[in-house]
């Protein structure tokens, strides 16, 4: 079981970025997936979940908005589409699962025991 991000890099505060979460080991129609950000020196913050088995997503309040989940079960891949990007949008972004049947708010609301290597996402001007 392997979760892999990308799509980080480099962007101008406004502009957008969508970041891809492959998964290979298992397939994506029956477990929640979710999207995790990180900056250096303070704990990890959930973006976004998705529960592929019904297609329902969360959002924290904070993340509404500008943050788009979605899920193509055909490439085993989990996209998060990023808009009007801020500075304080910097961070590394990690994917992750718990392989179970959580739904989207459970998952964003625990610590799932499966990660990406995180891809990291960087906003200035």
């Amino acid at each position: 079981v392997q979760l892999q991000a990308s799509g980080g890099g480099l962007v101008q505060p406004g502009g957008s970025l969508r970041l891809s979460c492959v998964a290979s080991g298992f397939t994506l129609n029956r477990p929640a997936i979710g999207w995790f950000r990180q900056v250096p020196g303070k704990g990890r913050e959930a973006v976004s979940c998705l529960s592929t088995n019904n297609d329902i997503t969360y959002y924290p309040d904070s993340m509404k908005g500008r943050f788009t989940i979605s899920a193509d079960a055909a490439k085993s891949t989990v996209y998060l589409q990023m808009d009007n990007l801020r500075p304080e949008d910097t961070a590394v972004y990690f994917c992750a699962t718990d392989l179970g049947q959580s739904s989207s708010y459970a998952l964003c609301h625990s610590r799932p025991p499966i990660w990406g290597q995180g891809t990291l996402v960087t906003v200035s001007s």
